[in-house]
């Protein structure tokens, strides 16, 4: 297929949470800005029989059905499995892969292979999964849920859990590529994973269902699947597909290859030399985010905190309810409501926008009430001089008042601006890939939490220093200003 007619190829939009989702979709761990995975191919395989542009759009887990009906994209695939409550949020297609749940223990553990040995066990899992409602059903087993599973499995590692229960795929790509773990036992239940669409979307739903039927037909899902030795009896039986297509498990191998080759010295030290150009692309939304929010955060705040000092009652009245709202409600619930609760008033923001909009309303309210007490430190005699001098109210404010209360709260807002800088990193609930969730993509693909987390600190740390030194020059600069002698009086 050339450039110029994929070009002309209407787009099949599709969404799911890449940054720790071994091996569903996933950063190459021999090239971190390659994506892949078996539903990744599933998709591509889909495109091309629709004659569409698989176009990828990366979201937060909690985020993917939201995002379907907030039509930021057209399907969902992420391991979702097809239950009651999925099914009441969203339209579902066929199924495209069933599974069960496997056990996976330390790998000098033994005795824990069925799932009535693991009572009184304390046991890890995914949250909102079929493993967790299994767990849960057994009330003598203590039950760890976890948002990522790379989490779980430096638990057990560690010895903080005793086993864990995960969907098939997660078990085999996570426990039997270490030597410190293996799966036991017999597969416990039947999981069915759907592609998700928008609850009204059915046109697009049976498209994509008729599409996937035809990879299923044709032997083209069981030959994806064999590549990364994700073809079970299960899948057999399910799909009445017994054949054996001379299909090696070449994606299977080649990432425990990849796995295997991460270690020594030389070799992790390379590997966070490649980590670079994802680090300063992350390091640059960070920053930009961050700034763009701070200079919101301070106009606002200003405003803010002069009509509470010196508007009329019922302004600063308003001006200090917004104040104490936005600083009584998280700040990721303000995210969360600005960029998927706003549409419903018909209000569509992009991702960086909606981020900007909530961390720049956020602290503002704090930014205020910093104005606000280095307003009030100002002698108010100075106001009085000012009016004597024949100055107006604004000129006062702007020429006199402003920048004496300015000086003060300049290494306040410092503070602020290194705390926005950390506090961006929720934004990545709303599909922006900064620096913490560049972390979490890089520390999950390696399992290497200590080195990547020092690389991101650094990071963060690099970016947080030069304003420091800013704003110190700014305040030897403004304290000169103010110290400097006037002449006689």
């Amino acid at each position: 297929m050339n450039s110029a007619h994929a070009a002309d190829m209407p787009e099949l939009r599709w969404a799911s949470d890449g940054e720790a989702n071994v091996p569903y979709v996933f950063h190459d761990p021999q090239s971190a800005s390659r994506l892949e995975g078996f539903e990744y191919e599933i998709v591509e395989a889909l495109g091309a029989r629709l004659h569409e542009k698989p176009v990828y759009i990366q979201n937060d887990w909690e985020g993917l059905i939201p995002g379907l009906q907030r039509g930021m994209y057209q399907m969902v695939l992420d391991g979702i499995e097809m239950t009651p409550e999925h099914k009441a949020a969203a339209l579902f297609s066929r199924p495209y892969y069933i599974t069960g749940e496997r056990i996976i223990v330390r790998r000098n553990q033994t005795g824990l292979d069925t799932l009535g040995s693991l009572r009184g066990h304390t046991l890890g899992t995914i949250k909102d999964t079929l493993a967790e409602r299994i767990l849960l059903r057994e009330p003598t087993i203590m039950v760890r849920a976890y948002e990522e599973e790379s989490n779980a499995f430096s638990d057990l590692r560690n010895g903080r859990l005793d086993a864990i229960l995960l969907d098939g795929p997660i078990a085999l790509y996570y426990g039997a590529v270490s030597a410190d773990f293996k799966l036991v036992g017999e597969p416990i239940g039947r999981t069915e994973y759907g592609i998700a669409f928008a609850a009204n979307n059915t046109a697009e739903r049976d498209k994509v269902d008729a599409a996937l039927g035809g990879l299923i037909a044709d032997g083209t899902l069981h030959r994806i699947l064999a590549r990364w030795n994700l073809w079970t009896p299960q899948m057999a039986n399910a799909f009445n597909d017994h054949t054996q297509p001379d299909v090696a498990p070449v994606e299977w191998d080649r990432y425990r290859a990849a796995i295997a080759g991460t270690g020594g010295f030389h070799a992790r030290i390379m590997r966070y030399i490649g980590f670079l150009p994802l680090v300063a692309h992350g390091a640059g939304l960070t920053l930009l985010v961050s700034a763009c929010a701070m200079v919101l955060a301070i106009g606002l705040g200003v405003l803010l905190a002069l009509m509470r000092r010196f508007g009329p009652r019922p302004i600063g009245w308003l001006a200090g309810l917004y104040i104490e709202i936005v600083r009584g409600t998280p700040l990721l619930i303000q995210i969360l409501f600005i960029f998927y609760g706003l549409p419903s008033l018909g209000i569509r923001l992009s991702p960086f926008f909606a981020g900007v909009l909530a961390l720049g309303l956020n602290y503002a309210a704090y930014e205020a009430e910093n104005y606000r007490a280095g307003l009030l430190s100002v002698p108010r005699g100075q106001m009085e001089a000012a009016i004597a001098l024949n100055m107006t109210h604004m000129q006062a404010l702007r020429l006199v008042i402003v920048p004496q209360a300015f000086r003060t709260v300049v290494p306040v807002m410092t503070n602020d601006f290194i705390s926005l800088l950390k506090d961006s990193s929720l934004v990545s609930v709303i599909t922006l890939t900064e620096l913490s969730q560049t972390y979490v993509r890089l520390s999950s693909t390696y399992y290497d939490y200590v080195g990547t987390g020092l690389l991101i600190g650094l990071a963060y740390l690099l970016l947080g220093l030069p304003f420091v030194r800013l704003a110190r020059m700014a305040e030897q600069r403004l304290g000169r200003g103010m110290n400097a002698p006037h002449g006689h009086r």
